[in-house]
C-alpha cells in the first residue's frame, strides 16, 4: 500500500471523548470519519484571511473587505442569492489573488491541508487554468504551480497526522473557446496528478455540445472527463452531456429528479433518462449547500438528494464552493444526518460511491477502500 493510502488518515485519536460512546454521529467524529471528495473547486475554497493578504501583495483593492471574519461572511451572503449567475460573481475576487505562481502555490497548499484537517483522505479538486494567466502565466505554469501546491499541503497534512491524495481536475469555462487546448493540457500532466477534465460556467445557453472536440479528444486518449450539468439548466443539458459527450460523470445532476414521477399509490417512476442514469451508475456529484445557494433546492430536507439515495442513484456528497457555501465536507455530511437520519452505514456509502467513481486506477482504488474507507468506518461502527 502506498504512503498516500495510509490508515494515518482516520487519526483514530480524534473521536470525540465526551461523546456518550465513542461512535456517537457528533460534528467531531464525523470530521474523524475518512471522507472522499469529487467536486471543489480551488478558487472557491480560499480562506478568507488569506484573500486579503494576497490581495495586498498584489495590489488588488477591489475586495469588499480587508477585515478576514467580514470578508468571509460576505461571501457566504453573496452566494446566499438563489443565482447561479451571482453566485458566480463571487469568484471574480478569488481569482483576482490567484493570478502568480506565490499565490497559486499558497491556496493549493492550504486547499490540501484544509480538507485533510476535516478527514478528506482522497480529492479531486479543479480549477480553469486559462482563469489564471492575467499576470504573465502560461497555461503549463498555472498547472504546475497548483500542483506543487498539492504535494506541498499534502506533506504539511501528513506531517500533522493527516494523509491525503489530492489530484487536479482542469476546468474549461463553457463561455469561451479554449476546451481542446485545456483537454490537451489534462493529456499532458496526466501522469503527474491530473485526473480528468471538466467544464464550467453558467449552463443556460452554453451547452456542452459545443465542446465536442475536446470530448472527443479525450476519449480517442483514454482520458477521463466529467460535465457541469443539470444544476443551472434541466434534464437537456444532463441529456447532451451524457448521450453527445459521453459524460462520466455528472457535475451536481440535481435536475435529474425532473425525470422522476408519482403515481396514484406515490409509487416512483423513473423516466427514460433518470432510469438510464442509475442503470449504468453514472454517479452524481452532489452538494446539498451549494444547491440551496444557487436555487437548486429549497433545504436540505427537501433536497433531491434524499430521494436519489432512496432509489439507489450512484449519489456522491462534496462541497462544490466551501467559501461561498461556509461548508466543508463534515458539514454536508452533518447536514444529511440532521435532515434524513442517516447512520454511519449511509455515511460510508456515500463514500464508497465516491471512491468507485474517481479517476483512479482500479488498484489504487481498491486500495484506499480496503485499508482506509472500511477500516476506517468500521472503527466508527463498533
Amino acid at each position: 500500500m502506498s504512503s498516500s493510502s495510509s490508515p494515518q488518515a482516520l487519526n483514530p485519536h480524534a473521536l470525540d471523548p465526551h461523546a456518550r460512546n465513542p461512535q456517537a454521529l457528533t460534528t467531531r467524529n464525523i470530521i474523524a470519519a475518512p471522507k472522499v471528495l469529487l467536486h471543489d473547486h480551488l478558487d472557491g475554497g480560499l480562506r478568507p484571511a488569506t484573500i486579503v493578504e494576497l490581495a495586498a501583495e498584489c495590489g488588488y483593492h477591489q475586495l469588499p473587505s480587508t477585515d478576514p471574519v467580514e470578508l468571509g461572511r460576505w461571501f457566504v451572503d453573496a452566494a446566499d442569492s438563489g443565482s447561479l449567475v451571482r453566485y458566480l460573481e463571487t469568484f471574480d475576487h478569488t481569482v483576482a489573488v490567484m493570478q502568480t505562481r506565490e499565490g497559486l502555490l499558497r491556496v493549493a497548499s492550504e486547499c490540501a491541508q484544509d480538507l485533510a484537517a476535516d478527514g478528506v483522505v482522497y480529492a479531486e479538486v479543479r480549477f480553469a487554468p486559462e482563469q489564471h494567466l492575467e499576470r504573465g502565466l502560461t497555461l503549463p505554469q498555472v498547472v504546475q504551480a497548483v500542483l506543487d501546491g498539492f504535494q506541498q499541503g499534502s506533506q504539511v497534512a501528513a506531517r500533522n497526522g493527516r494523509t491525503i491524495r489530492l489530484r487536479a481536475l482542469l476546468t474549461a469555462m463553457r463561455q469561451f473557446a479554449r476546451s481542446r487546448e485545456i483537454a490537451e493540457l489534462v493529456v499532458a500532466f496526466r501522469d503527474k496528478e491530473v485526473a480528468g477534465f471538466d467544464i464550467a460556467g453558467a449552463e443556460a445557453g452554453y451547452p456542452p455540445s459545443r465542446h465536442l472536440d475536446a470530448f472527443e479528444y479525450l476519449q480517442r486518449k483514454n482520458s477521463h472527463f466529467t460535465i457541469h450539468a443539470g444544476e443551472g439548466f434541466g434534464l437537456p443539458s444532463i441529456w447532451e452531456a451524457i448521450q453527445w459527450c459521453g459524460a462520466e460523470r455528472l457535475g451536481h445532476g440535481v435536475r435529474i429528479v425532473d425525470d422522476i414521477t408519482f403515481d396514484d399509490q406515490q409509487q416512483p417512476r423513473l423516466g427514460l433518462l433518470a432510469g438510464y442514469v442509475r442503470d449504468r451508475r453514472i454517479p452524481l456529484e452532489m452538494a446539498p449547500t451549494s444547491n440551496l445557494q444557487t436555487g437548486a433546492a429549497q433545504s436540505i430536507a427537501t433536497h433531491p438528494i434524499g430521494l436519489l439515495t432512496d432509489l439507489g442513484f450512484r449519489v456522491t456528497v462534496n462541497t462544490d464552493n466551501r467559501l461561498m457555501s461556509g461548508c466543508s465536507m463534515s458539514s454536508e455530511m452533518d447536514a444529511l444526518v440532521e435532515a434524513f437520519g442517516y447512520g454511519w452505514d449511509k455515511l460510508q456509502w456515500f463514500t464508497l460511491n465516491a471512491m468507485k467513481s474517481a479517476f483512479l486506477p482500479f488498484d489504487e482504488r481498491l486500495d484506499l477502500i480496503n485499508d482506509v474507507i472500511k477500516p476506517g468506518y468500521s472503527a466508527l461502527m463498533g
